[in-house]
């Protein structure tokens, strides 16, 4: 029969329709992204895009030429601009402001055709630091409340370009999702003083099968959430409790390199490559020591679609118990092969202290 799960931190419902029961070979279909003839992201073509705020490259390696290993720069199409005052103001009984923030991309290596997964642990934990470098610096600006970090991968998950890059928006307001998250996570404490994400973290390790566990490490564990929205959904929450992802100890960052390398490893191997949104989410730039806040990677693979009902409602309909993908998931084996013409790891610098 199928079942209403209710999330505990800011209690959406989702239906687990587990008479359907969809297993990874019913998702294998695979989408190729149409190959473009030029990529600003590649080595050699620095001048097309916005000059860099950051890049990981060698001291004798000329700014916004080649010799980076990590590069982030200005969208050169921004959803939010930098520069002006957010006038807040009203229209009647609407209100309404000025489009002010940042909008940037994390170029994420030189090799036009190498898979995020496929980098090296070191690699990825150094766009990792990249990320909070970013938003370390963005916190500064006082008109900027939140900043939100987020991978489009493949064509169907909203990626224009195939080279594999992540965006950062800092806008001057909280998004929805987060204020909701913030708003369940204080609830809870206020009724129990205990962090709902500690709990949740908790109970899921420390279940005597740990069925919805993914992997675990001493400072990190990737789960399928109780009342997943998606199918193969997974989170990645520290175990210890911190409220903003910038303030991570500094250690930590390549261990969750690790865990997030093999999540997405595994959900290629299960599901042969699928498209897929990762976003983090972190507490709000004024408020980054929230005691009942804990941030969080998740990642939502786009196998099922969003249609008239889950819009209509706010339900979503899962195909596939969180109970069955976790299963599936820890069951994978080994490195996943690499999708086509795909070069492998790429070298990169350590973490910087």
């Amino acid at each position: 029969m199928p079942e209403l799960r209710k999330d505990p931190v800011v209690g959406r419902w989702v239906i687990i329709s587990t008479e359907r029961g969809r297993k990874p070979s019913d998702f294998s279909e695979r989408v190729e992204m149409k190959h473009a003839t030029f990529c600003p992201f590649c080595p050699g073509n620095e001048g097309t895009t916005p000059p860099e705020v950051l890049a990981y490259r060698p001291e004798n390696s000329p700014v916004n030429g080649p010799g980076w290993t990590v590069r982030v720069v200005p969208n050169k199409f921004p959803a939010l601009q930098i520069e002006g005052s957010i006038n807040r103001r009203a229209e009647g009984l609407y209100d309404k402001m000025n489009g002010i923030g940042a909008h940037e991309v994390i170029i994420e290596g030189t090799d036009h055709h190498v898979d995020f997964a496929d980098m090296s642990e070191e690699h990825i934990a150094s766009i990792l630091w990249a990320y909070r470098e970013r938003m370390v610096d963005l916190r500064k600006d006082k008109r900027l409340r939140y900043n939100l970090v987020f991978k489009n991968h493949g064509e169907a998950a909203g990626a224009s370009l195939e080279h594999t890059h992540t965006q950062l928006i800092s806008t001057p307001i909280l998004p929805k999702q987060v204020q909701e998250e913030l708003d369940g996570s204080l609830a809870y404490w206020q009724v129990k003083e205990r962090c709902v994400w500690c709990d949740i973290v908790e109970q899921e390790v420390a279940d005597g099968n740990g069925k919805r566990v993914v992997l675990a490490t001493p400072k990190f564990a990737s789960i399928v959430p109780y009342a997943a929205r998606f199918p193969f959904e997974c989170w990645i929450l520290p175990r210890e409790h911190e409220a903003a992802f910038e303030n991570q100890p500094a250690d930590d960052y390549k261990e969750l390199a690790g865990v997030l390398r093999e999540t997405l490893q595994r959900l290629n191997l299960a599901l042969n490559f699928p498209p897929y949104n990762l976003v983090v989410h972190t507490a709000p730039n004024r408020d980054s020591d929230h005691e009942y806040y804990h941030w969080h990677i998740e990642i939502m693979p786009k196998l099922t679609k969003v249609a008239g009902f889950e819009w209509g409602s706010g339900f979503y309909i899962n195909p596939t118990p969180p109970e069955d993908a976790a299963a599936y998931l820890r069951e994978v084996r080994g490195p996943a092969p690499k999708a086509d013409g795909a070069a492998g790891s790429t070298a990169s610098p350590e973490v910087p202290a």
